[in-house]
């Protein structure tokens, strides 16, 4: 183990209580669990950087090396063929820019024990998370233009599908055509609007066809998907398009092991902490699926640096970038006109204590051996003894002799 004052020999106390739980669950000896203790330390003394180290360098570099290699599989099916999930570069690209809305969303939902042990009991709730169109439940829509009325004539089967019952589909529809007549007859709907348009009796028809009258907004399709985890079988339900808030009013749903790709969902739902998490094991998953493990440490760097001010933040030019306090290192990213001119509006003042300023303007950045400054105190004879020491500089008067010429080498005007 190496002597150097800024390494830490004592172990941290979470490392400590790990060995003790790993000691006990392998019925380790005491002269075992003192071995163990002793190769922990010499391999946290190696996992510790020096001071000045550029880790930032180091992160952005392991990160960004295998990013140009993921141009293979880009989408992937998690278990179910119906349902893509972006991955590859792109999935990365979304998650480092934090955008609003992934390209694919999907939530994986965990179910509680009494629900999770048959696909049917599975299916039964991945059919009531699905948002269901008034077109998923009708044989046949029809216009009456005599009556100028719209009759929709429900299919029973597959609305007990849905977990849907004619009367259910009628009460779920009076609140969203308010101001038209609505009446039931069996297992038909009619609608009838109080002007009489044929130009708008059509409109109102599409409209109606695509309202949603169950479900959970936003999630389009759900599916049972089998998880093993040793040799217990459970299912989970996989969806296209994510919810979470609307998820965690069912009973069925076991919120705690439930998760979703959107970034800004899990931090309105969960914080910024959970948020964090996410963007870990986002990208451990991706880079790992494509066959190009990171080591974490190089993620957690990134994943703190995006959530360290309470909200999310994109390693773009309005997230990560706008917070640093260096005009130049704004203006190094991107728009650099457009910085440099709102700088010099507002007399801000740029101190050059960070990498990027420091290169713009030649000077030693301040990593590694450019940390330290040094300052040589010097008496009167180290000063006298250094000005002997200086070379003296030649007289521009003194003559200069020309070099000789080998005989062999023509010399031409």
């Amino acid at each position: 183990m190496s002597n150097h004052s800024w390494l830490k020999s004592n172990l941290p106390e979470k490392i400590i209580e790990e060995i003790e739980q790993l000691a006990k669950a392998k019925k380790l000896s005491a002269a075992k669990k003192e071995e163990l203790i002793e190769r922990v330390k010499i391999r946290y003394s190696q996992m510790q950087l020096e001071p000045g180290e550029a880790i930032g360098i180091v992160s952005a570099q392991s990160i960004g090396e295998p990013g140009t290699q993921m141009t293979m599989r880009t989408f992937h099916f998690v278990g179910v063929s119906a349902l893509n999930v972006t991955l590859g570069l792109p999935r990365i690209i979304e998650i480092l820019d934090v955008r609003k809305e992934p390209k694919t969303p999907s939530m994986m939902i965990a179910l509680k024990s009494s629900h999770n042990r048959s696909r049917e009991a599975a299916e039964a709730v991945a059919n009531k998370i699905t948002e269901v169109e008034v077109s998923k439940v009708i044989k046949e829509i029809n216009l009456d233009l005599i009556k100028q009325e719209i009759i929709l004539v429900l299919d029973s089967e597959e609305a007990r599908k849905y977990s849907s019952t004619p009367t259910q589909i009628y009460d779920n529809l009076l609140p969203l055509l308010k101001g038209n007549e609505v009446s039931k007859d069996g297992t038909r709907i009619i609608v009838k609007p109080k002007e009489s348009d044929i130009k708008k009796l059509y409109k109102l028809k599409e409209k109606i066809k695509g309202l949603i009258i169950s479900g959970i907004k936003g999630i389009t399709h759900a599916l049972p998907v089998v998880r093993e985890e040793g040799e217990n079988k459970t299912y989970v339900v996989q969806t296209f398009g994510s919810n979470l808030k609307g998820v965690f009013e069912l009973d069925e749903v076991d919120y705690t092991k439930t998760t979703t790709n959107n970034l800004y969902e899990i931090t309105k739902v969960f914080g910024i902490e959970a948020a964090r998490q996410a963007i870990i094991n986002e990208l451990i998953s991706v880079l790992e699926e494509q066959g190009m493990p990171v080591d974490i440490r190089h993620i957690l760097l990134v994943a703190d640096l995006m959530c360290v001010s309470g909200y999310l933040l994109g390693v773009t030019r309005h997230g990560v970038t706008s917070q640093k306090s260096s005009v130049l290192a704004r203006a190094s990213f991107e728009i650099p006109l457009q910085h440099l001119i709102y700088a010099s509006v507002i007399g801000e003042t740029d101190k050059l204590d960070s990498v990027v300023e420091n290169i713009m303007v030649n000077q030693p950045i301040p990593v590694g051996t450019g940390m330290p400054d040094l300052i040589v105190k010097m008496d009167k004879t180290m000063q006298s003894k250094r000005s002997l020491d200086i070379p003296r500089i030649k007289d521009a008067t003194e003559s200069t002799k020309k070099p000789a010429v080998p005989k062999d080498i023509e010399v031409k005007a």
